[in-house]
């Protein structure tokens, strides 16, 4: 075996008590800094609702588009007043809004 000689802890004790010092009064003033400023409110924006489609999948009804948008199919019909409920064509859009 290979005897390894035994090193001092000493050179290591004052860098270990700089970075405890450090951290605690980064902490310290972190603290000090979000407390002392009152908590905002975000702004709220009101944007106008923009019209949003849907667009037919093979096997959609009318009746579907409606129980997977929430839209109502009178309301759906009210939107599209060109739309055959009876002949629905893959990737034509449906109005919802």
């Amino acid at each position: 075996m290979v005897a390894v000689p035994a090193r001092s802890w000493r050179p290591f004790v004052w860098p270990v008590v700089f970075l405890v010092a450090v951290t605690v009064a980064v902490v310290g003033l972190r603290d000090a800094f979000q407390s002392s400023t009152p908590p905002t409110k975000p702004a709220v924006v009101h944007r106008a609702p923009t019209a949003s489609y849907y667009h037919v999948r093979p096997g959609d009804t009318l009746t579907a588009v409606a129980a997977k948008t929430g839209v109502s199919v009178v309301r759906l019909l009210h939107l599209n007043p060109k739309l055959q409920p009876t002949a629905l064509f893959i990737g034509e859009r449906i109005r919802l809004r």
